[in-house]
């Protein structure tokens, strides 16, 4: 009898520690559950992920990253943050995880932001205008918290800035980035044009004013004709990898346009399709786009590591820059072409390094989206702007 018991007993205590195993396979972070009352979808659990992060001794980690819904290789903002918090974690040996909002949502994103909080987040990246209401709350409920937000501003409800003194704004001159893309396309002896852009953003809106000026600059310094540039023009009204978008894409390239700078997330991947049916070429955005297909010729890129590793090893050096916006340019390198990897025969590195020589000097003054109502309204006399409908 009393081995029977004994037997029991010690099987019972093997299943409780199987049970305890289970239960804190992914203790090593931060708390992935979010508050099942907040009405938003818990955060995804990133701590078995590759390069998921590290945690410290005591399990928290101090910098965290906030995907905006899609992951950290998603070849566009997030990697790009994401690869800028790696750079300075793993050189300074700081802890650092990224967290992922289950759902496209203010409630679900200010809920992943409260999980790192509690993960032990000393300072949070979100990147992406999508979290401008999520930090402008998150902001005032943890003033010793520092946040970055990269591409957007803290806003209330009523579109209102409001930036406190623990959080940065980060943003870029797009009209650069996107002035030199049009400038090398039409140096490289494209002249049939087009900008897809997704949504009529500011940002978006500065990339194509500045990729019209580009090419009207590179078209008068090669001589050319009035009208011999042309440039289509149009906003899909989404950053989605959509049909339509496809559709309209292969329309242009039928239509004999040669190259699209596509400049809207998701449309992008549409664009790459249609140009890959169509032997045609593409514009990446963002982030160098080279690996995503054989067509794009270059990027218009915003150094978002770069940027993003500045500002976190300001807020450690005692240097952080709070409380208002910052524009990251050319003059620090934050806007650039990867001409490592772009597919150029006529636009030489020479080229490219005289030209942004003249960009960070400002010898060429380029238009934002203020300066005009539309691209048609940037005075250029040799590129003939068609804006689609």
């Amino acid at each position: 009898m009393k081995k029977k018991l004994l037997s029991v007993l010690l099987t019972l205590t093997m299943v409780s520690t199987l049970l305890v195993g289970c239960g804190t396979k992914n203790n090593a972070g931060s708390n992935n559950n979010a508050d099942k009352n907040s009405g938003a979808a818990q955060s995804e659990d990133t701590s078995d992920k590759e390069h998921a992060g590290t945690a410290d001794k005591d399990g928290k980690y101090e910098i965290a990253l906030i995907t905006d819904v899609g992951t950290i290789d998603d070849k566009s903002f997030n990697q790009g943050s994401w690869e800028g918090v790696e750079e300075y974690a793993k050189a300074n040996d700081v802890s650092y995880k990224y967290y992922k909002p289950t759902e496209k949502s203010d409630d679900a994103m200010l809920t992943a932001i409260k999980l790192a909080v509690k993960g032990g987040a000393k300072v949070v990246v979100c990147p992406g205008f999508l979290f401008e209401t999520p930090v402008y709350q998150a902001q005032t409920m943890y003033p010793d918290v520092t946040f970055l937000i990269v591409d957007g501003a803290p806003k209330d409800a009523s579109e209102k800035v409001s930036i406190e003194s623990n959080t940065q704004a980060i943003y870029y001159a797009e009209e650069q980035a996107g002035y030199l893309a049009g400038y090398a396309a039409v140096k490289d002896g494209y002249k049939k044009l087009g900008f897809m852009g997704g949504l009529a953003l500011p940002a978006v809106v500065r990339y194509g004013y500045g990729f019209v000026q580009g090419a009207e600059a590179a078209a008068k310094d090669m001589g050319l004709k009035a009208g011999e540039v042309t440039i289509k023009y149009n906003y899909a009204g989404t950053f989605e990898a959509t049909p339509e978008v496809a559709t309209a894409a292969a329309a242009w390239y039928k239509e004999g346009v040669e190259v699209i700078f596509a400049c809207g997330g998701g449309v992008g991947n549409s664009v790459m399709k249609s140009a890959e049916t169509a032997k045609k070429k593409v514009i990446g955005v963002d982030v160098d786009q080279s690996s995503e297909s054989k067509t794009v010729i270059t990027s218009a890129m915003k150094n978002l590591k770069k940027s993003v590793s500045e500002a976190i090893a300001s807020y450690y050096d005692g240097k952080f820059n709070g409380g208002k916006e910052v524009v990251l340019d050319a003059t620090t390198n934050s806007v650039e072409l990867p001409m490592e990897t772009s597919q150029f025969t006529n636009f030489t590195k020479e080229d490219y390094d005289s030209l942004y020589k003249k960009v960070v000097n400002g010898d060429v003054k380029i238009k934002k989206d203020t300066d005009a109502k539309d691209a048609t309204g940037l005075g250029t006399s040799i590129v003939k702007v068609n804006v689609v409908k």
